[in-house]
């Protein structure tokens, strides 16, 4: 028998396989495509204090290995989240992490109070890169990921992870701000800032001109800044960004990821998940390792001479 349970911030996880926020909705939805009790978590759809209708279509744009989104955090609004959406994801058999977002660093925790302990845990999302307030200005300023944690933890009910953007120069700082203001955890990476141009018209595919990029383009990328947050912080982190296969998985885990979240594959096959842990599986039985966290960070770097 493999161990596949985690703990990311006291909570545990049956399995390290989660989905990230944005690719699953609320998780009822998700029912008619697989069994989502077996995943770890469901890392809901953003929420946000008041409803919000997103950005302008088109709002979705294929590249090469990935995605373009500038979906801009469309959502019912917390009192509706709470009415609707939670009650039935309660009812789905995994962990909940509520997604929070905000124009201000009050709106966000008004959120978090609003939510209370309803949920396993906060996601602070503040480096969402297709929103033209908060979001990415919160995210790239140590100085303000730093308050805006400390601020959101003092009302937290439940663990706090805070979601990282790679649109920064330095990862590490980032991260060591967050772990300065409190949080209990980090998720990383958020989408890279791309754009994708129509040379017929001219003009940038999405009405937003620039948008999020995901999937297997950014895994590179990801699993570089897993690695150095992991070296940096003594925090659990949920790695993310272009996982498509369980060996991807295998690759966040050994660069120091505790769990692995799994956004653009669902999109494409809306029960990789499910197929993302199985392979994880396959790949532990094959090499003989009995427990998941035995791999956790292992990763063996290469010596120059």
């Amino acid at each position: 028998m493999i161990n596949l349970k985690v703990n990311i911030a006291g909570v545990e996880l049956s399995n390290p396989i989660t989905v990230a926020s944005g690719t699953f909705g609320y998780g009822n939805e998700m029912k008619k495509y697989m069994d989502v009790s077996g995943i770890g978590a469901i890392c809901l759809k953003a929420i946000t204090l008041e409803q919000r209708n997103g950005n302008r279509p088109p709002r979705i744009a294929e590249t090469p290995n990935g995605m373009l989104n500038s979906v801009g955090l469309q959502n019912p609004g917390v009192d509706a989240f709470l009415k609707h959406a939670l009650p039935m994801a309660k009812q789905l058999n995994t962990k909940l992490i509520a997604n929070i977002a905000g124009k201000t660093i009050e709106e966000y925790m008004e959120v978090a109070e609003k939510v209370g302990d309803q949920v396993d845990m906060l996601e602070l999302n503040i480096s969402c890169p297709n929103v033209k307030e908060g979001g990415v200005a919160f995210g790239t300023n140590p100085k303000m990921v730093e308050e805006i944690t400390r601020r959101v933890k003092s009302v937290a009910k439940v663990p706090l992870m805070v979601k990282l953007s790679p649109n920064v120069t330095d990862i590490t700082e980032i991260a060591r701000a967050a772990e300065a203001g409190g949080a209990d955890a980090l998720s990383l990476i958020n989408t890279l800032l791309g754009m994708k141009i129509d040379v017929k018209t001219r003009k940038p595919i999405l009405a937003n001109n620039v948008g999020g990029l995901s999937g297997p383009a950014v895994m590179p990328v990801a699993v570089r800044m897993v690695y150095q947050v992991a070296n940096t912080v003594k925090l659990p982190i949920i790695g993310m960004g272009g996982i498509m296969t369980g060996e991807d998985a295998v690759e966040f885990l050994l660069a120091g990821a505790t769990a692995v979240s799994i956004g653009t594959a669902t999109i494409v096959h809306p029960d990789a998940a499910i197929r993302i842990k199985e392979e994880l599986i396959n790949y532990l039985g094959n090499n003989n390792i009995k427990d998941v966290n035995e791999i956790i960070g292992k990763v063996v770097m290469n010596e120059w001479l």
